[in-house]
């Protein structure tokens, strides 16, 4: 039966993830996804793609071009927007227990799964919830970052998921608060996170990309060409979740290797 009263917490928090995770131009009622959900929560597939407009109307990122999205935002969806951004690991978790007792589940696929950072993560001694709730978390942050950039490298453009991680602008290690958070990743392709990781490259606040000199190399054609050509250009933009100029000012300043700005 469809629930055509307010929204209640949970029908939020599943919402809140379909807009982390769905790219701005499949917020509409044909759209798989939003079918499934709108059927699980009791709400018609219009009803939901709705929602998710209305919450992108909070978005800074999506503010920023010029789009104001629609303009019904509930006190209750800008309460839940600041609770996501004050703890992203709190929010993941309770959107995983809602889906939990909704029944969902979701594919384990390797276009879902998080990068290779993982295996810096020592799950020795530790639970298997432990390990579920890291894995979970992982993976919401990969589908986050990559869905913001339309599922796109912002470097080279290439649009192959397997071949695409969801990149840490703070490494995993050092910043245990900004783990998940969106605004800490970047979609790379498998080749430019490596050499983000490695401090060859690394991306100005006006999101210019900068090539580090130490490692320039008019020999190696593979490296100018997938590399070094892309020295002083944009990398292109996020729909939403812009990255936080505070976390690409230590990449510069602790990772990047030299000083080619």
């Amino acid at each position: 039966m469809l629930n055509r009263t307010n929204w209640t917490r949970q029908q939020l928090l599943l919402a809140f993830k379909l807009y982390c995770q769905i790219p701005f131009g499949k917020f509409h009622s044909a759209n798989p996804e939003i079918i499934k959900y709108g059927e699980l929560i009791g709400r018609t597939p219009s009803a939901l793609a709705m929602k998710l407009s209305n919450i992108a109307s909070l978005d800074p990122t999506f503010r920023s071009t010029g789009r104001k999205g629609l303009t019904g935002a509930s006190s209750a969806d800008k309460a839940m927007w600041e609770e996501m951004q004050s703890s992203w690991e709190l929010f993941i978790a309770e959107i995983q227990k809602t889906e939990d007792s909704f029944g969902i589940t979701e594919n384990m696929d390797v276009t879902i799964d998080d990068k290779p950072e993982n295996k810096t993560v020592d799950y020795t001694g530790s639970n298997k919830v432990i390990q579920s709730t890291t894995r979970v978390g992982q993976r919401f942050f990969r589908r986050s970052v990559l869905s913001a950039y339309n599922f796109r490298c912002c470097i080279s453009g290439m649009a192959i998921p397997r071949l695409l991680v969801a990149g840490h602008i703070i490494p995993w290690s050092v910043d245990e608060k900004n783990r998940l958070n969106p605004r800490n990743g970047l979609c790379l392709s498998v080749l430019h996170d490596k050499a983000f990781d490695l401090g060859i490259i690394t991306i100005t606040d006006n999101m210019i990309i900068s090539v580090s000199q130490s490692v320039a190399s008019n020999e190696d054609r593979f490296f100018n060409s997938a590399i070094m050509d892309y020295h002083g250009k944009p990398v292109s933009s996020p729909e939403k979740f812009y990255p936080n100029k505070d976390f690409l000012a230590y990449h510069r300043q602790h990772i990047f290797e030299s000083n080619a700005l």
